[in-house]
C-alpha cells in the first residue's frame, strides 16, 4: 500500500522557500484557521459554498495535526513575514492514487505567486523526500486560478471525478514524464 512506502521516511518538519515558512500546523492556529474558512470567497468553489463552522474548522486542524503524527508529513502552516497567511500540503488520498495537494491561502495573500511558490516546494517534497510516483490535484471546474496554479507547476488534466456530490477536475503530475 502507497502508506507503507512513506511510513518510515524521516522528513525535516520544516521547510523555507524564498518567501515561505512551511512548518506542522499547531493546536495555536485554531483562531487563523476558523477565520480563514469563514471567508466567502475561499469557500466559494465547495460543492456547498458556506463557511465552516469554528466546530468544523477545529476538526480540519485535528485531521492536520494526526496528518502530520500519523505519517510525519502533511499539510504545513505557511507563513510569510512570520506571519500566517494558509495551509497546504501533501496528504494521503483516500479515494485516489497519489498524494493528494491541498492548499488555502487567506485572499490578501492571491496575486502574489505564493501558491505557486507553495505547490512547487509540496511536489519538490513529494517526488524528493517522500518518494512518491504520482502527486494529485483536485479542482472544481469554476476555480480558474487554481488550475492556472497547477498548469504553471506542471500538473496536466487527467479527468473529471465525482468529489463530494460535485464534479471535479483532477489534474496530475507524476515522477516521469509519463503522467
Amino acid at each position: 500500500m502507497l502508506e507503507n512506502k512513506f511510513k518510515d521516511v524521516l522528513q525535516s518538519a520544516v521547510r523555507r522557500t524564498a518567501r515561505l515558512h512551511l512548518r506542522p500546523p499547531a493546536e495555536g492556529d485554531i483562531d487563523f484557521l476558523t477565520r480563514l474558512f469563514s471567508r466567502p470567497e475561499l469557500v466559494a468553489h465547495r460543492p456547498v459554498p458556506r463557511p465552516d463552522t469554528p466546530e468544523e474548522s477545529a476538526a480540519r486542524l485535528a485531521r492536520d495535526i494526526a496528518h502530520w503524527k500519523d505519517h510525519g508529513f502533511g499539510r504545513w502552516a505557511v507563513e510569510s513575514d512570520d506571519a500566517l497567511i494558509g495551509f497546504g500540503g501533501v496528504t494521503f488520498s483516500k479515494e485516489f492514487d497519489g498524494l493528494n495537494l491541498s492548499y488555502h491561502l487567506q485572499p490578501e495573500s492571491w496575486g502574489q505567486g505564493y501558491a505557486t511558490e507553495l505547490v512547487r516546494e509540496c511536489v519538490t517534497f513529494a517526488f524528493d523526500d517522500l518518494q512518491a510516483d504520482r502527486v494529485i490535484g483536485l479542482v472544481r471546474t469554476a476555480n480558474a486560478a487554481s488550475r492556472r496554479i497547477l498548469e504553471k507547476c506542471g500538473f496536466v488534466f487527467e479527468r473529471e471525478v465525482m468529489l463530494h456530490g460535485a464534479p471535479t477536475n483532477m489534474y496530475v503530475l507524476g515522477k516521469t514524464s509519463d503522467v
